[in-house]
């Protein structure tokens, strides 16, 4: 195992850069790169793949600062507890100053992104999945194609020309006018995938995780048993499509790898991730209302940077550490002094 002591305030742009320039590298990324390390990690944030563990798997240890102003460090021999929560944190057990994280050797991907059919990637998702090192896909709610996008490890070559997997521009124009007259959304969605969508990269690996991502919206993602989540996809594709719901955004599906960390959407068992999205200018609540009824049903957790609205009892519900990792905090921070009013109602 190799690991390297980060600033905790780098970005994931700056960290993997600059791990590249030393011939090493994260086993993956989320698609997007200007987060801080220390926020990714305490948050759960993931790519996808179905060997692969969110950033807070990483982690190997943290120097914190903590609410008294020292400083302590933590990992799995050293304060034992604090590490186990402060991999997934949400920012209440101190400040991180720094963490050690494991890393790779560097190495290359090639993307290619391809339309297909809906119905085809239900049969064969599974399929797919242990084929390529990652595959994800965006399905439109009105539409019967999805764009998928797979990643696969490729021979040395010079970084894209590109930094976005997709035409913004073009997606823009479409979001515009269906915020204008929402009742337009369903056919200009089917319209948009009769274009052409198939496309690609290649290059260094931290150049091809991350994506241009300028549009602003609206997010709220839940990680599914993964046993359930193309059901779970359907059934509520089929229930915007039965009420003609402006749904402007697509869905994004991706897998992810269990692990052990008390407060991770992932302790239970492999998740199948699906991300909800709705364009910043059209109405998104009651729709996220209506569609997390579904994702609870089906035994979802939500991804803890993203709209949901547990209550305390859902979080003692789904996460059976919940009560020792509230005693954590009370002892790292017996006055509350990193809890906001959201994070009072569910942890003080």
């Amino acid at each position: 195992r190799r690991t390297a002591r980060i600033p905790a305030g780098w970005s994931i742009r700056r960290l993997t850069a600059a791990l590249f320039a030393q011939g090493l590298a994260l086993a993956n990324q989320g698609d997007v790169n200007p987060q801080a390390l220390a926020g990714a990690m305490a948050t759960g944030t993931h790519g996808t793949g179905p060997e692969l563990g969110s950033l807070s798997t990483f982690a190997r240890g943290f120097r914190l600062i903590g609410a008294d102003g020292e400083a302590v460090w933590c990992d799995a021999d050293t304060n034992p507890d604090l590490f186990e929560a402060q991999r997934l944190s949400l920012g209440m057990f101190g400040i991180a100053t720094e963490i050690v994280v494991d890393v790779i050797p560097a190495f290359h991907l090639s993307e290619r992104i391809e339309k297909k059919p809906w119905g085809e990637i239900r049969e064969r998702y599974d399929e797919l999945v242990t084929q390529q090192r990652h595959v994800e896909f965006w399905l439109f709610p009105h539409a019967d194609s999805v764009i998928l996008k797979t990643l696969e490890l490729t021979d040395p070559c010079d970084p894209p020309r590109s930094t976005s997997d997709v035409d913004e521009a073009m997606f823009r124009r479409v979001l515009n006018l269906g915020a204008w007259v929402p009742p337009l959304i369903p056919t200009l969605q089917r319209l948009m995938m009769k274009t052409d969508m198939d496309g690609g990269r290649r290059g260094p690996a931290h150049a091809i995780f991350p994506s241009d991502r300028t549009i602003p919206f609206e997010e709220m993602e839940y990680e599914m048993p993964r046993a359930v989540g193309l059901e779970t996809l359907d059934e509520v594709v089929g229930w915007i499509r039965r009420k003609r719901l402006p749904v402007a955004f697509p869905f994004e599906f991706r897998v992810v790898a269990p692990d052990d960390i008390w407060m991770s959407p992932m302790n239970a068992g492999p998740v199948a991730a699906i991300s909800m999205h709705q364009y910043a200018k059209m109405p998104w609540r009651d729709l996220f209302a209506e569609a997390e009824a579904i994702f609870r049903a089906g035994g979802g957790r939500p991804h803890w940077a993203k709209r949901h609205t547990l209550k305390r009892a859902d979080v003692d519900i789904l996460y059976p550490m919940a009560e020792r990792y509230r005693a954590v905090r009370r002892a790292a921070d017996p006055s509350g002094k990193f809890l906001n009013p959201h994070l009072g109602e569910l942890f003080s």
